[in-house]
C-alpha cells in the first residue's frame, strides 16, 4: 500500500508560481509512474501531467503545456509540479497519483492540496 501526501498548495496571484510536492511512502517509488490531476468545483477530475518511473518521459494536459513542469526525485520518493504563469482557471484541488508500472489497475491517490489563483 502506497501513501501519498501532497503539499505546497496555497493562494497566489495570477501570473505567480507555486511548486507542489507529493511524498510517497509504503512502496518502492521507482515502481510507479506518477501523475498530477486536478478538480475544480463542479467539474470532473482533469489530467494535468505525468512522468514515467525513471523520469525520462513526461506528458502534459493541453491547458498547462508550457507553464507547468513535472519532475521526480526517486532518491527522495517525491514528485513535483512546478506551476508558472498561473491563471485563475488553474484554481482547483490538485491530486497526486501513483500507478504501478507492473499492474496498470493498481493505483493510489493522495488527499489533495488546494491551489487558488486570484485575478
Amino acid at each position: 500500500q502506497v501513501q501519498l501526501v501532497e503539499s505546497g498548495g496555497g493562494l497566489v496571484q495570477a501570473g505567480g508560481s507555486l511548486r507542489l510536492s507529493c511524498a510517497a511512502s509504503g512502496g518502492t517509488f521507482s515502481m510507479y509512474n506518477m501523475a498530477w490531476f486536478r478538480q475544480a468545483p463542479g467539474k470532473e477530475r482533469e489530467f494535468v501531467a505525468a512522468i514515467s518511473w525513471r523520469g525520462t518521459n513526461t506528458y502534459y494536459g493541453d491547458s498547462v503545456k508550457g507553464r507547468f513542469t513535472i519532475s521526480r526525485d526517486n532518491a527522495k520518493n517525491t514528485v513535483y509540479l512546478q506551476m508558472n504563469t498561473l491563471k485563475p482557471e488553474d484554481t482547483a484541488v490538485y491530486y497526486c497519483n501513483a500507478r504501478d508500472r507492473a499492474n496498470y489497475y493498481r493505483a493510489y491517490w493522495g488527499q489533495g492540496t488546494q491551489v487558488t489563483v486570484s485575478s
